[in-house]
């Protein structure tokens, strides 16, 4: 069942909440939004996900102009540009999570694929994750390339500033860069790197699963 805009608006402020309080997100670092038939909520630019109120988030027309709550974030371009492309996303997540930004200051295992595939959940879950190499927050290239792959993954992970994940709604994008966040930790701190899973182990997941690596 679709939730409405009200519903919409407590479900972001509830998972930017739950993101902040735990550490994945400090400052007025990220930002989340959703989609409604008539355009999409996004949470404001500068704000803190931590002290979200539902009447602060912005709500953008399908044309993109800015209807109400406070001003947009600064990542809307990308945000849209994805939900065009895609028609099954209903919600993106995007925090500057510890663990993955690190992995992009010590180096990603491919710029096709941030993490080898060493859990099963992190193949079922989150999938493939591929590197956007670094731009100022915001640029419009960045959309623009983010764009190009809204159909063939979960999410990207732009290079110094985070991941941005979507999914078939806010908690579900949510999940995933949990999950994501939690594999780049394990990785990271591995002092003797684990072995991926092999080409048979990945696709009998995904096959089991309806996913794709």
């Amino acid at each position: 069942m679709m939730k409405n805009e009200n519903q919409l608006r407590e479900e972001i402020c509830q998972v930017g909440f739950s993101l902040w309080s735990r550490g994945y997100t400090v400052g007025t670092a990220g930002n989340i939004s959703a989609r409604l038939d008539d355009g999409w909520l996004i949470t404001p630019t500068d704000a803190c996900l931590g002290r979200l109120t539902p009447t602060q988030i912005a709500k953008v027309s399908l044309s993109g102009d800015w209807l109400s709550g406070d001003k947009p974030s600064k990542t809307l371009l990308l945000h849209r540009q994805v939900y065009d492309r895609n028609p099954d996303v209903q919600g993106m997540v995007h925090t500057h999570s510890s663990h993955l930004v690190g992995l992009t200051l010590a180096g990603v295992w491919h710029a096709a694929s941030i993490l080898p595939p060493i859990t099963p959940y992190q193949v079922m879950k989150v999938g493939r994750i591929p590197l956007i190499v670094y731009r100022r927050p915001g640029a419009p290239e960045v959309a623009e390339q983010v764009a190009k792959l809204a159909c063939e993954v979960r999410g990207v992970m732009l290079e110094r500033l985070g991941p941005v994940i979507w999914g078939r709604s806010v908690s579900a994008a949510c999940y995933a860069l949990e999950e994501l966040e939690e594999t780049a930790r394990l990785w990271m701190q591995a002092t003797i790197k684990p072995v991926p899973l092999d080409e048979a182990q990945v696709s009998e997941l995904c096959e089991a699963f309806s996913t794709s690596w």
